[in-house]
């Protein structure tokens, strides 16, 4: 493929003159950087693995080559040529309306198929033959089992928002689904971040793909960040009187505000909508038609806050987006960026806020290590700061009825007031009573917030010890650490190389930038397209990750699926037990009285857990399901957590009982 070009504009990308003048009639003039180093190859039949932060315009970059490419009605029956899978039910919506207004002047056919929607209306238009099917994986595969979506004619598939379909647990469905492709399928990954299950999928089911990755770049001097990023350090229970403040001195036209759980939704919205806020919560137990209404009114701006949780707003997107606030900061840093990609959108400036506990700080940390950003930490708004704010806002208040005039009306009421007092003591006091309507003081004002500062090694005492306990000998430097008698190193295999220098990977950008940024792409090089291998044979491939649903009562490490990978854990198992606990999790097994019989996935546990418990997928283990009961495994610290939770919601649409499974618990395996 040749390199992306250098021409302005969509011109120089080789779209159809339809396609140029659909884009001029959307008012689209430059191609952003993802679509011009994307397009290229997808309108060559290449496959892509495309990463790019949230926003930055990857619908375009797959949608418009898939228009391009496809032969109108040629599906069929129950066919398709092209299918895009995409992590929720907005998603699908927003990405089938993007398809749809590309794909008209050249009579393009699209639908989109997702769970919550009639499945009698989905089969009608599938019947017909569709050129482009936009689905959800679980309501895709459903089709395909019932034979009423056929891909055996299918020219390209496009895996949109990789990540979140993971996280959301829907990698068995995705290897079923493309392993039902043709082997010549062209396949399409985007993804903003790449976590080792897109890489193994990746390796499984691509062909020799072209890579891009659009880097985030350090503002230049004197430059305005798109996205500003600020974090703030809270004293232990005063998140929401920290919130209060922020959201004061900030004045949000319109924002997310980001929380682990349900029950934690609920609460911030009731607090922050009795101090006057137009707020919406927005989390798992919402049914459907009060979700698509809440949604609804925020991009109506008819509230101006949306709390939610993270499962819950998977695949919004709001246009004008102000701000981001992290109530709670995430346990993984790839969602800390999927939260802020939601502001800054288009080139429109945008700000992320982060509230956190100095424990905390470690999740914080690692938002930096992943996006190569430091983060500044802000100081809190004081009384003080915010008795200015509001006189401020009293100031221009009356400013503006002075600027009117037609004041004679009033000035009766102020000579009677001055025989009795000084004329600017009547000022004074009528500035008083409207400052006291305009800002009503409320509970909290008064409170100092102290303000958190990084302890210093000089500053930390010295523990005592008492008299005759010995001193322990000084740890063994990591650097050369001393041999164990018990552990066996792993022999050295010759077909595992080490990884190639990455000459992409650049110094941390120093603290004054506070920045998301424009994005720069990087086009990394590559070979002819070698023979595409077999999908029928990738799809009963070993995994990368064992899959979560399992019937077996006990789990042995899993063999790689391919000599270049995980060499990590090949080492890692080659460690006897008492060497490698350390590196692993321990799990807790929990019985759920829920199973087949009810049409329970492995996902409907995955999002309610992490939805309602606030745990990543990283914390959830193994996932067995039987007939009329399921087996899940938690990281043993979140155990009573997702009890609690679970007890308290419904997975597919009953509620369940849960305990710990007495006959195994503490399960320790690989991670």
């Amino acid at each position: 493929m040749s390199e992306p070009t250098s021409e302005p504009g969509f011109e120089g990308l080789g779209l159809k003159p339809e396609l140029l003048s659909a884009l001029a009639a959307l008012g689209y003039e430059e191609p952003t950087p993802i679509q011009r180093s994307t397009m290229p190859p997808l309108l060559e039949g290449r496959d892509v693995i495309g990463q790019a932060a949230t926003g930055t315009g990857k619908t375009a970059a797959f949608a418009l080559p898939i228009v391009q490419r496809l032969t109108p009605g040629a599906a069929g029956q129950f066919g398709c040529s092209a299918l895009v899978l995409v992590p929720t039910r907005e998603l699908a919506i927003q990405v089938a309306e993007a398809v749809t207004k590309y794909g008209r002047p050249l009579g393009i056919s699209v639908v989109p198929i997702y769970g919550g929607q009639e499945i009698g209306q989905q089969f009608r238009h599938l019947k017909k033959g569709v050129d482009v099917v936009v689905a959800t994986p679980g309501r895709a595969l459903d089709h395909l089992r019932r034979q009423s979506l056929k891909v055996d004619k299918a020219r390209t598939v496009v895996l949109d928002e990789a990540d979140e379909m993971l996280d959301l647990g829907f990698a068995d469905d995705l290897e079923a689904i493309l392993g039902a492709l043709p082997d010549d399928c062209q396949t399409a990954l985007f993804s903003a971040t790449l976590p080792p299950r897109i890489v193994a999928i990746s390796s499984k089911y691509l062909s020799n793909p072209v890579r891009v990755e659009i880097k985030s770049k350090v503002a230049d001097p004197g430059e305005l960040p798109k996205i500003v990023q600020t974090a703030y350090v809270v004293p232990h229970g005063k998140k929401d009187l920290a919130l209060s403040r922020v959201l004061e001195a900030e004045a949000p036209e319109r924002a997310i505000i980001f929380c682990r759980t349900r029950v934690e939704v609920d609460r911030l919205a009731g607090d922050l909508a009795a101090q006057g806020y137009g707020v919406a919560a927005l989390h798992g137990g919402i049914d459907q038609d009060q979700r698509d209404r809440i949604i609804k009114r925020f991009k109506q701006q008819a509230v101006e806050l949306l709390v939610a949780t993270d499962v819950a707003a998977r695949g919004l997107h709001i246009d004008n987006l102000s701000h981001v606030v992290n109530f709670d900061l995430p346990t993984s840093p790839e969602v800390y960026v999927h939260r802020i990609g939601r502001t800054g959108r288009a080139g429109a400036a945008g700000r992320a806020l982060s509230l956190l506990e100095s424990k905390e700080l470690r999740l914080l940390k690692n938002v930096e290590r992943l996006t190569r950003t430091t983060i500044p930490l802000g100081k809190l708004p004081t009384p003080a700061d915010l008795l200015a704010r509001r006189l401020g806002a009293t100031r221009a208040a009356v400013s503006t009825v002075l600027s009117a005039g037609n004041l004679d009306r009033y000035r009766a009421v102020v000579d009677e007031l001055a025989t009795s007092a000084e004329l600017s003591d009547v000022a004074a006091a009528a500035i008083a009573a409207l400052h006291q309507h305009l800002s009503p003081a409320r509970e909290g004002d008064e409170v100092e917030l102290a303000e958190w500062k990084a302890p210093s090694a000089a500053a930390r005492p010295a523990r005592s010890r008492p008299a005759g306990e010995e001193v322990p000998a000084p740890r063994p430097s990591r650097k050369s650490p001393a041999p164990r008698a018990s552990v066996k190193p792993p022999e050295p295999r010759a077909s595992v190389k080490p990884p190639a220098p990455r000459a992409s990977v650049k110094p941390p950008a120093p603290r004054a930038s506070t920045a998301v940024p424009a994005p720069r792409p990087s086009l990394k090089a590559h070979a002819p397209a070698p023979p595409r291998p077999s999908r029928a044979a990738a799809a009963h491939a070993p995994s990368h990750r064992p899959s979560r649903e399992s019937t077996a009562p006990a789990r042995a490490p899993a063999a790689p699926s391919r000599a270049s990978h995980g060499s990590e854990a090949r080492a890692r198992n080659a460690l006897p037990a008492s060497a490698a606990v350390g590196r692993n999790r321990s799990f807790t097994r929990l019985f759920v009285s829920i199973g087949k019989n009810a049409g329970v996935r492995p996902n409907d546990f995955v999002g309610a857990i992490a939805n309602e418990a606030g745990l990543h997928s990283k914390e959830i283990g193994a996932i067995e399901i039987g007939e009329r009961h399921s087996v899940v495994e938690v990281v043993d610290h979140r155990a009573d957590q997702v009890i609690a939770a679970l007890k308290a919601t419904t997975i597919r649409g009953r509620p369940v009982k849960v305990s710990i499974d007495r006959n195994k618990t503490g399960a320790q395996r690989p991670r």
